[in-house]
C-alpha cells in the first residue's frame, strides 16, 4: 500500500501530524508579504524625509535597517514563538511561514539549527537593526559600528543557513521553481548581498574615523 502523503513539504516522508492546509492561496499570501513589506518602506522614507540633514545614502540606509529589524522582531519573532504548533497555525503569519516552509521545511519541523539561528535573529539583530535605524536617524556615532555589527551577524547566520542545507542536497526545498530559486534562495540571498556591502561600507567608515 502506498504511504499517504498529507502536507506538500520536503522530503516527502517529512512527518507532520499536526499539518492543517493554508485557507488563503500563494498569491494572497505574497501579495500580503511584499505589501507589508512597501507599507513599511514608504513609512520608513516618510521618517526619514523628517530629518533634512540626512543624505540620501543614509536614508536609505535607515529604511534598511527599519524594514529589516522588524521583519526580524516580527516576522522571525512569530517563529521562534510558535514553531512548535506551526504546521497547523491558521493566523496570517503561521500561514506566511506554511507558504515559506514550502522552500525550506525545516521550518516546520522544529529544526535545531533553524530554531536557534532564528532566536538570535529575534532577539539579537532585530533589536540591533533597530538601534542602528534610530543611530542612523540622529546620526550618532554609534551608526557605523551599530551597522558593521548587525551586517555581520545576518551575514554570518545565512551563510550558516545555507551552508547546513546545502551539504545535505537541500532535501527539505521543494525543486519547484518558485520554492526553491525564489523562496529559498532569492530571498535568502538577499540578506548575503547587502549585509555584505553595508559591512565593507562600514568597516571603511570607521576606519577612516582613526
Amino acid at each position: 500500500m502506498d504511504t499517504v502523503i498529507s502536507h506538500p513539504y520536503y522530503p516527502r516522508n517529512l512527518s507532520l501530524p499536526h499539518y492543517v492546509p493554508n485557507t488563503s492561496g500563494t498569491g494572497h499570501i505574497l501579495t500580503v508579504v511584499f505589501g507589508s513589506f512597501g507599507v513599511i518602506l514608504l513609512v520608513a522614507a516618510k521618517i526619514a524625509l523628517q530629518n533634512k540633514k540626512l543624505q540620501t545614502q543614509d536614508r536609505l540606509l535607515f529604511m534598511w535597517c527599519l524594514l529589516a529589524g522588524l521583519i526580524h522582531v516580527g516576522l522571525e519573532g512569530y517563529y521562534v514563538h510558535n514553531y512548535a504548533s506551526l504546521a497547523g497555525d491558521q493566523f496570517v503569519l503561521g500561514q506566511v511561514w506554511k507558504e515559506y516552509s514550502k522552500g525550506d521545511s525545516r521550518y516546520l519541523s522544529s529544526d535545531p539549527f533553524v530554531l536557534n539561528m532564528e532566536r538570535i535573529t529575534a532577539y539579537v539583530d532585530g533589536p540591533l537593526a533597530l538601534y542602528t535605524a534610530y543611530a542612523i536617524f540622529n546620526q550618532t556615532p554609534g551608526r557605523h559600528l551599530g551597522l558593521l555589527s548587525v551586517s555581520i551577524c545576518q551575514l554570518y547566520g545565512d551563510v550558516l543557513y545555507f551552508a547546513t542545507t546545502f551539504f545535505e542536497g537541500s532535501p527539505h526545498s521543494d525543486p519547484h521553481p518558485l520554492y526553491y530559486w525564489f523562496y529559498f534562495v532569492t530571498m535568502n540571498a538577499i540578506w548575503i548581498v547587502i549585509p555584505s556591502y553595508l559591512l565593507v561600507r562600514s568597516w571603511a567608515a570607521i576606519y577612516q574615523a582613526f
